[in-house]
């Protein structure tokens, strides 16, 4: 029997991220036994097992709802992924270049301070994001 309890330790997350699943029509409405508790078929543990896989790559829940609702619609083909994977590369890949770019406005900045530090001002008011010592191109 797999309750709400066993499948959400089993994946690692919060019982009340199933129940939105269900809600938002991530998963469909599992079974219920006797008692009236939620009980989750194989079936439902697989598509849990792909929704999680598919987080991990960086796919947002609408994205893996999306993929599922083709699915069960058998109209996902090997292209409609492959167009889908492609779109989400290039969304990581503009996020390393945003990150880069904030990596590189970062630096000169800790370099400041490790400036000060080794100065020993280490109690000394902190100028880095003063206008006359830091300016606005490097903030």
């Amino acid at each position: 029997m797999n309750r709400v309890s066993d499948v959400a330790r089993t994946f690692g997350l919060n019982p009340q991220t199933l129940y939105y699943y269900e809600r938002i029509g991530l998963i469909p409405p599992p079974e219920r036994n006797n008692s009236g508790y939620r009980v989750f078929s194989d079936q439902d543990l697989a598509r849990l097992s792909l929704i999680e896989r598919a987080k991990t790559l960086g796919l947002t829940l609408e994205e893996i709802k999306e993929i599922l609702q083709l699915q069960a619609g058998n109209t996902l083909t090997c292209c409609d992924i492959h167009q889908r994977l492609l779109k989400k590369l290039e969304q990581i890949e503009t996020k390393i270049s945003q990150l880069q770019e904030l990596r590189t406005e970062l630096l000169p900045l800790i370099h400041r301070c490790e400036d000060h530090l080794n100065q020993q001002q280490i109690h000394t008011d902190c100028g880095v994001f003063k206008a006359e010592e830091t300016s606005l191109s490097e903030i």
